[in-house]
């Protein structure tokens, strides 16, 4: 699959779920543009858009906490990636290892 058959959304960026290769845990979202893509697909080290900054950044580029990518999997409709990595380090910005240590919506059904 080539970065022109993703779908993106009317912002030109689509979804990228980051999990652990070998743990498969999820580690964080981050929101990518075509040419975040190629740029992920080119180094081997996750880079995203920055939807505040309107910039691009190489997670860990500043924090030392890199991601070595392994593989980029695309989701049947085409409108979210799954990026596999080698995480260095904490994933979230507070610190943590993953984004998703931070709280829980009870599920009462």
């Amino acid at each position: 699959m080539s970065i022109e058959d993703l779908t993106f959304d009317s912002a030109g960026l689509i979804p990228a779920v980051v999990q652990q290769h070998d743990t498969r845990e999820v580690l964080m979202v981050g929101w990518m543009d075509a040419e975040a893509v190629r740029r992920t697909a080119e180094t081997g080290w996750s880079t995203f858009w920055s939807r505040s900054r309107q910039e691009y950044w190489v997670k860990g580029e500043t924090s030392g906490h890199r991601q070595q990518v392994k593989q980029i999997l695309v989701d049947c409709d085409a409108d979210t990636l799954l990026v596999l990595v080698d995480s260095e380090g904490p994933a979230c910005h507070t610190g943590t290892r993953s984004c998703f240590e931070h709280g829980e919506i009870e599920v009462t059904a």
